[in-house]
């Protein structure tokens, strides 16, 4: 049943077009959506029975708000730069990179056959997207060994490494007539617009030219080259006559759950496809369009000449907020791959709903337990924050992320301590959680369910005081090691410890997040700690100034590679001789000590 204030705002909506944003009792968004109808939209959360996903949605939301569009199209712009800003809990996420490379021909008087990660407007020809990079590397040594251009850096008066391996023609030590690049350019552009044919004669001829003088090496290589047509090109063949660039999405849905499939479409081919599964809040078909218009709103993300959808999905919509063609298809090849699409689909998320029966105690059920161990509501993202210092001083913090029970390495945290704070645990503790959720306060950002400290009572309260003064409300958590340095129990805010059966999975959990945070926070401080004596070190010598020191730390990074270096790699940094020769015997001279003391400990152990 919603609360007073949300009945009181349910009837002040308009019915115009806008995007909403719901809010759990932190105000934090946890959802955000776009309507046609504000009114009738957001009214059905509320007067609706709901399951699954959706109805986990609406037990979390206590408030709300709305901005209202000038059209259908705004709200949808709206609505994916505010998933973008406040990445909620309950929109659909995704895991994919929009960045694959290409191939392309060079536009140069000697072209080239090179991977590329952008289309640049310099009139080179471009294939692709590939799968990745070993799928597309793969393909260019085969072409390089079969059609060469030119792989070498251009004219050097004598013949290439590749020249002599066949893989170049000639540009290193000769003028190469176009019409020996001309002749490979086409059949390059032949064989990966899917016409393998000339390939395949091509390298058949040597095969069995091969064979017959009995060079049974060169023979097998070329066998497998056939192989590798067979297996990278061939089979990937599906629009013979039609070379237009397409994605092609589609999804299957079952229990409140969706997996959207796409199909990379590229040289009359089957290039690629993706898929992704999630929890569905919104009907299937609004799900898919903002999936698609997150898709193409990502870094390097390239849109084709034309997107397929099937039925029901927005293609005017998505056509004006994209500016690509987006057509639902009829009959013929593209209705049969939507159809193939949908397939794979429904078998990935059968699939999936095994999966999630096997890891739901490993992942979330873990999560449940340690929240109700601690009696506050169950939770989906727990912060976790540990210290290091060598006797107080080098100072670090850091966070790790865990969402459903996994690591979200994306988000983990390193914190420089910036006040004093000797081998205070608490001032550590203080300045560390004021950092972090002062940010997030203040960048409307999202908080996480529970915060875990891994130390005792000190570090317990120090953080609750923070949270207290920036006036934000979250669960605060102790992670508490036994006398033998291992995952013993928790510590909750009324000083009470609260035990977790050792073979439960919440344990397991609690275990593994305290080890997780400990191994990050000791790597991050030795790294820094290498560092700050690597600079206290140098600045003992006479001569090296701050600037020479970084110049040194930055180009070499340890002691034994300054004292392998050769004196001209010194004095290149813009350090002159005398002081570099200075540098280079007194860091050897350390190194060598440090190596005698190593040796002299070695022995006394044996």
């Amino acid at each position: 049943m919603a609360s007073a204030l949300i009945e009181k705002k349910l009837s002040l909506l308009p019915d115009q077009p806008g995007s909403y944003q719901m809010k759990d009792k932190n105000g934090k968004i946890i959802y955000v959506g776009k309507a046609k109808n504000l009114k009738n939209r957001v009214r059905s959360y509320f007067k609706s029975e709901h399951t699954g996903k959706t109805a986990e949605l609406v037990a979390n939301i206590h408030d709300f708000e709305f901005i209202v569009t000038n059209s259908d199209k705004e709200a949808f712009l709206l609505e994916n730069t505010l998933i973008k800003r406040y990445k909620p809990y309950f929109n659909i996420r995704l895991k994919f990179s929009g960045s694959y490379p290409y191939i392309e021909i060079t536009n140069e008087k000697d072209p080239r056959l090179i991977l590329a990660n952008t289309l640049k407007k310099d009139h080179g020809e471009y294939f692709g997207p590939y799968p990745n990079v070993y799928a597309a590397s793969a393909t260019l040594d085969f072409l390089h060994m079969v059609y060469p251009l030119r792989r070498c850096n251009g004219y050097q008066g004598r013949p290439c490494l590749y020249y002599s391996m066949g893989q170049c023609l000639g540009a290193c030590f000769r003028q190469v007539p176009k019409a020996e690049y001309q002749r490979n350019i086409r059949a390059i552009e032949r064989f990966l617009n899917g016409d393998t044919k000339k390939a395949i004669s091509d390298i058949s001829k040597k095969m069995y030219g091969a064979s017959a003088r009995m060079e049974y090496e060169l023979a097998a290589d070329l066998r497998d080259r056939l192989k590798f047509i067979d297996q990278t090109v061939e089979s990937q063949r599906v629009l013979q006559n039609d070379h237009t660039p397409r994605d092609l999405f589609n999804y299957y849905m079952d229990k409140g759950w969706m997996t959207v499939e796409v199909f990379f479409l590229r040289q009359g081919r089957l290039l690629r496809q993706q898929k992704e599964t999630f929890a569905l809040v919104d009907s299937a078909d609004e799900e898919l369009e903002s999936y698609i218009q997150q898709f193409y709103g990502q870094k390097n993300a390239q849109k084709p000449k034309e997107i397929l959808v099937p039925q029901g999905v927005d293609t005017k919509l998505l056509s004006e907020t994209l500016l690509t063609p987006v057509k639902v298809p009829k009959r013929g090849e593209k209705r049969d791959l939507m159809e193939l699409a949908e397939k794979n689909a429904r078998i990935t998320l059968e699939d999936k709903f095994r999966l999630l029966e096997l890891n739901e105690q490993k992942t979330t059920g873990a999560m449940k337990e340690i929240t109700d161990v601690l009696k506050i509501p169950a939770g989906h993202r727990f912060e976790a924050f540990d210290h290091s210092s060598t006797q107080g001083s080098n100072y670090v913090s850091a966070m790790v992320v865990f969402e459903d029970g996994l690591p979200n390495k994306n988000l983990y945290r390193k914190y420089k301590l910036r006040t004093p704070t000797g081998q205070d645990e608490a001032k550590a503790t203080y300045e560390v959680i004021s950092r972090r959720y002062r940010r997030l306060r203040d960048e409307k950002m999202m908080y996480p369910d529970l915060i875990l400290m891994d130390g005792g009572e000190i570090q317990l309260h120090a953080a609750e005081q923070a949270l207290k003064d920036l006036n934000v409300a979250i669960p605060v958590a102790a992670m508490v090691k036994n006398d033998r340095h291992q995952t013993a129990d928790l510590l909750n805010s009324q000083g009470k410890h609260l035990f977790l059966d050792p073979h439960s999975q919440g344990f397991y959990l609690l275990q593994r997040i305290q080890d997780e945070v400990h191994r990050f926070v000791i790597n991050f401080h030795r790294k820094l700690r290498t560092k700050t004596g690597l600079s206290s070190r140098l600045d003992e010598i006479p001569g090296v100034g701050p600037k020479s020191r970084v110049k040194l730390m930055r180009r070499f990074g340890s002691l034994p590679k300054i004292a392998d270096a050769s004196l001209e790699d010194i004095s290149a940094l813009g350090i002159n001789k005398k002081v570099a020769a200075l540098v280079k015997l007194s860091v050897s001279a350390i190194v060598k000590a440090e190596k005698k003391n190593i040796n002299n400990k070695r022995i006394e152990k044996e």
